[in-house]
């Protein structure tokens, strides 16, 4: 007989096999097993172990193991189940028997060790053994590792997957100020390690981390609990187990939104009364639950017995139904034996939608899918349908089973957000992220014409105020040309808010950036349009029209056209905030997200309103004398601008991800570029070029050349 160990684990472990190892007394573990060609171990929690107190004064024992675990168990009996429906399928693996050898893991490191040990000592007269692990249940990110783990496989989602969506989950509701709160496990230690770095990558930002004793001390939970209480961090996200939930209950911690891990969020307790206060509301992920046919019927045919392998099944039934299976001087009553689970309200019965069962069934089929396609049990005409297992044993291939064949087993499985299939379609690999970033050679030329621009408006400030005693200057009040240039500047600017991987500030200043620095660009000219009407339609002799239009109204009109683009803006940002977000639809594309997309067509709009009103007026103004018409100009610029923004719409609708960032920085650069060389060029041309026409009388047309 060819027997093969395949460890099902809860907790697997580097360990070197080639030593030799020995036992060091101790009674003999507890074991469930039968016999087959193929033992698949399995080690579950069907007790929970106390935490020993060690003095290094003694040799330590067994770890003891206390309370029965029910979830466990019906954890074990998925395991039993799943190989005797494989053993009575006779296509999958013909001719071939599945066998077990299940141990209690006591949910603790030592028993699982000891268990471990125990179950390979009894493989000294076994031909071939293959030492490989399929997890239900081990979530932590640290098992990824291949170096440290090579044969560590699992059919449970890693926590990489949960702090990705705990950090979406956060961030959606606009929660960036948070505290996280863990135990000193490597399933806390690891997922509030992920989870800070990259909720921090989103813009987010850690208050405080406390860490839960194993065995925490009153002053210590008070400690905890004034912590979260005095915090101005609302929001909490814990990596934890259920145990603090009493604890903090007790402290009456209240007020605080928990987002919660899956070791927590699914916990039974959750529904209990005593902690309605501490936990309404609390938020979280857990695995998805399904119904496997033929199970509950299966756990209804538990039954106890008195013979040798049993004990398991026997611990069960005396915890199930509070009695005892043998006369003790105890309180419970003694098992009768005839107990029905069928009339029991327990959640060992109710299989509607199992989660971790429904892991360890997909384990056991793993290996058994692996097992089909390593022994080649499709082919045909094969001795007594063995699927050439003597012969794979006898050549040695042994070793190259579950690692060559895990990933292309059981059927096609969607994979996870933000992962695609390999080139092979066996495997799903993370998705590269997208965005415009500044080393892109798109990025690269934006980034090069905004600081040209930018440069530019400031050649022309300096050449501005070095003249602005000349008529040219002061023609249109020379404080608004220089008003108009500083808008120019932040028109250029805030391109670069664009380019670069989103964060929390860059989508909230982005989009206000560019429509309060355009806003306050247009109102510039509009009140250099009205100037330039006033100026040259005022025909009748002492008119009160430049009066009436002084200094003090155009500085006034600049405010009360900017101030409604201002108040869009900030309550559009403090209500409905852009975020981060990554668009998984053809790639992974990190964009902002707007929550309320009529903000930002409220924001083109109001800007539109007043280059129309600007168009306008300048229009009315065009034939005013040659000599300096800066209506004209402004009209040209209004014109650009138009067709600038118009031909956006269309184009940063269909434009597919980073490219429509790009379009709308090219939107803002070509615009600005417009109003820069038409409003301020024809006037540096006079004042460097030809300072003779830089007089009064060639301001009013009246110039002779």
């Amino acid at each position: 007989q060819t027997c093969i160990f395949l460890l099902l684990i809860i907790l697997p472990l580097p360990i070197n096999y080639s030593l030799i190892c020995v036992k060091l007394g101790g009674s003999e573990l507890l074991a469930l097993h039968s016999d087959g060609d193929v033992v698949i171990g399995g080690f579950f929690p069907l007790h929970v172990a106390s935490n020993p107190q060690y003095s290094y004064n003694s040799k330590p024992q067994t770890t003891p193991c206390s309370r029965f675990y029910q979830r466990g168990f019906r954890w074990m009996m998925a395991m039993i189940f799943a190989v005797e429906e494989i053993n009575c399928n006779s296509s999958l693996l013909p001719g071939v028997k599945l066998g077990y050898w299940i141990m209690d893991s006591c949910n603790h490191i030592h028993n699982s060790l000891q268990a471990l040990l125990s179950l390979l000592g009894h493989s000294k007269a076994i031909s071939s053994v293959v030492e490989n692990t399929v997890s239900y249940f081990a979530t932590c990110t640290c098992l990824t590792d291949k170096r440290l783990y090579p044969s560590f496989l699992r059919t449970v989602p890693s926590d990489v997957f949960q702090v990705r969506g705990l950090v979406n989950l956060v961030t959606y509701f606009g929660w960036f100020w948070v505290g996280t709160l863990g135990t000193t496990d490597d399933y806390s230690l690891y997922g509030i390690q992920a989870f800070s770095i990259q909720f921090r990558k989103e813009g987010g930002c850690v208050a405080y981390h406390r860490t839960i004793p194993t065995s925490p001390t009153v002053a210590e939970i008070k400690e905890i609990a004034d912590k979260l209480q005095s915090s101005t961090a609302r929001v909490v996200v814990v990596f934890a187990t259920e145990k603090l939930q009493h604890k903090l209950c007790l402290r009456n911690v209240t007020g605080i939104q928990w987002i919660a891990s899956e070791a927590w969020v699914t916990s039974s307790r959750l529904a209990s009364p005593e902690f309605h206060p501490l936990l309404v509301g609390t938020l979280g992920f857990s695995f998805p639950g399904v119904n496997i046919p033929g199970f509950q019927e299966f756990l209804l045919t538990v039954r106890p017995s008195p013979k040798p392998g049993m004990e398991f099944f026997n611990m069960f039934w005396e915890e199930h139904f509070g009695c005892k299976l043998e006369f003790e001087m105890e309180e419970k009553p003694v098992c009768t034996g005839s107990e029905d689970l069928r009339y029991t309200d327990s959640s060992y019965s109710d299989v509607s939608q199992v989660r971790i069962s429904y892991n360890v069934y997909k384990a056991v089929y793993t290996i058994a899918h692996a097992l089909h396609k390593f022994l080649k049990c499709d082919s045909t005409g094969l001795n007594e349908g063995l699927c050439e297992m003597h012969n794979s044993f006898a050549n040695g291939q042994v070793s190259e089973l579950i690692t060559k064949y895990t990933m292309r087993i059981i059927e096609c499985t969607k994979c996870p957000e933000y992962f695609w299939s390999d080139k092979e379609k066996v495997k799903c690999v993370a998705g590269e992220e997208e965005f415009l970033s500044f080393s892109d050679t798109m990025g690269i030329i934006l980034v090069a014409l905004t600081l040209l621009g930018f440069l530019l408006t400031t050649i022309i400030t300096i050449v501005f105020h070095s003249f602005r005693f000349t008529p040219i200057v002061k023609a249109n009040n020379s404080e608004i040309s220089f008003l108009l240039l500083l808008s120019l500047k932040l028109c250029f600017l805030c391109s670069l808010v664009f380019i670069g991987q989103p964060s929390w500030w860059t989508c909230r200043l982005r989009q206000a950036a560019f429509g309060i620095s355009f806003v306050l660009c247009l109102s510039c000219l509009l009140v250099k349009t009205i100037v330039v009407l006033l100026a040259f339609r005022t025909n009748v002799p002492g008119s009160r029209g430049r009066k009436l239009f002084g200094t003090s109204q155009q500085r006034i009109l600049i405010i009360c056209a900017t101030a409604p683009q201002i108040c869009l803006c900030s309550g559009w940002v403090l209500g409905a905030p852009p975020f981060p977000f990554r668009n998984p639809n053809y790639q992974i594309v990190v964009e902002c997200k707007e929550p309320w997309p009529p903000g930002f067509y409220l924001l083109l709009g109001y800007i539109g309103l007043l280059a129309f009103v600007c168009l306008l007026l300048a229009f009315f103004g065009r034939k005013l004398p040659d000599t300096f018409n800066e209506a004209k100009f402004i009209s040209f610029s209004m014109l650009i601008f138009w067709a600038v923004w118009i031909s956006f719409i269309p184009a940063y609708v269909s434009s597919p991800g980073k490219f429509s960032v790009a379009v709308e920085i090219f939107a803002i650069l070509a615009s600005s570029f417009g109003l820069l060389l038409c409003i301020f060029v024809p006037k540096c041309y006079i004042i460097l070029l030809h300072p003779e026409r830089n007089i009064k009388k060639g301001m009013t047309g009246k110039y002779q050349r």
